[in-house]
């Protein structure tokens, strides 16, 4: 089967998945965004030059069918915008196309929104609340998604935020999802939410896409708990930082480290930043939106990481390996990288076989704290 090649009702095209990997299972696109493609000629919506925004266009197919219209790519993730650019370029493509970070609104005159629904709901009522003030009564609202990630949370939504709202049959596991605004009410982001972590003395904010958004995260907690072994750095990577707690609580420890928060999410690093100035407000770091460490150079002496076991929908440990090459990478000779797991994920195989060496600083019955030490060349 080839996993490249998106023949739609609209054209043929060569779309690949970011980050690549060999023998690469899964493809750019899915069964909504081929049943979107298709209902959008049925009714003849792309008729003359559109003005469409695109929401959660993970690796740009739709940009890439739709690149004759003007297009909005708003999106959480800095890999959908960069996958989004590759799959153009890589079809000679150069459409008329505005990039835009979650944490902007777009403006102007819309006349077509889709929306793939995202792994979130926080996330999907977020942008449905923003986008709703940028609404006419012409502007035509569909949301595409598989079946099975489409729920009666996901339509109450719609239904909540834009107004009625009416879904397709399904048709190959896909779905669609219309709604008819209704400007005669408007929803109020609750976004973003503080809580309090009063065992670490910590106040965190988390926007709408960040993980764990009302509670410390387990895995991270655990991760503190370990950090009176913590070795010191004077530069500290918190990679795929999410809110930045393991940076925050770093800078605690290490009041002269110069920390650096990386992660692909721009509401993670949103968050990370109000947070880490909540706790350190006459102190400074760098806080990157990043591919892995496509925004950081340079060496660091400790790397803290609490990696992601999935991409939107689909399950995997592809990220998490790609983040540990990279870590192996940017440690100098000595450097250490300190990862939080699950224990069923077992990196501490993969990790082994990369550094050579691999300890466990502390476990219970889910988590594992692990460390690795770049050994020194012969």
């Amino acid at each position: 089967m080839n996993n490249t090649h998106f023949e739609s009702s609209i054209g043929s095209y060569q779309l690949k998945r970011l980050p690549e990997l060999a023998n690469q299972p899964l493809r750019a696109w899915d069964a909504a965004d081929e049943y979107l493609l298709q209902h959008l000629l049925d009714e003849q919506l792309l008729d003359g030059k559109k003005r469409i925004l695109l929401i959660n266009d993970d690796f740009g197919t739709l940009a890439t069918c739709l690149h004759e219209h003007t297009l909005l790519h708003w999106s959480d993730s800095l890999l959908s915008q960069l996958a989004t650019q590759q799959n153009l370029a890589n079809n000679t493509l150069k459409p008329d196309i505005n990039y835009i970070p979650s944490t902007e609104a777009p403006e102007g005159k819309i006349d077509l929104v889709l929306i793939k629904t995202p792994k979130t709901l926080a996330l999907l009522e977020e942008q449905l609340i923003i986008m709703k003030p940028l609404l006419s009564k012409q502007t035509i609202i569909i949301g595409a998604g598989m079946v099975k990630y489409i729920h009666t949370s996901t339509l109450d939504l719609f239904e909540k935020v834009i107004g009625t709202t009416k879904t397709s049959l399904a048709q190959k596991k896909a779905r669609l999802i219309f709604a008819e605004q209704d400007q005669s009410h408007t929803v109020k982001s609750k976004y973003p939410i503080t809580f309090s972590a009063p065992e670490y003395d910590l106040t965190l904010s988390n926007h709408a896409n960040v993980f764990a958004k009302q509670h410390l995260d387990i895995g991270a907690r655990f991760m503190l708990e370990q950090f009176s072994k913590l070795p010191s750095g004077k530069r500290i990577v918190d990679l795929g930082c999410g809110n930045g707690v393991l940076g925050i609580v770093a800078q605690r420890a290490f009041p002269d480290s110069e920390i650096t928060f990386l992660d692909e999410s721009y509401m993670a690093i949103a968050s990370a930043e109000a947070n880490f100035h909540t706790h350190h407000p006459d102190k400074s770091a760098n806080f990157l939106v990043s591919d892995v460490f496509s925004a950081c150079n340079e060496k660091v002496d400790l790397i803290l990481c609490n990696p992601p076991f999935h991409q939107q929908h689909a399950m995997g440990d592809h990220l998490a390996w790609l983040m540990f090459k990279q870590s192996y990478q940017h440690l100098p000779q000595g450097g250490e990288l300190w990862v939080v797991a699950n224990r069923h994920l077992a990196y501490h195989v993969k990790l082994k076989q990369l550094f050579g060496n691999c300890r466990t600083i502390g476990s219970n019955k889910k988590f594992v704290v692990l460390a690795c030490k770049k050994p020194a060349k012969f």
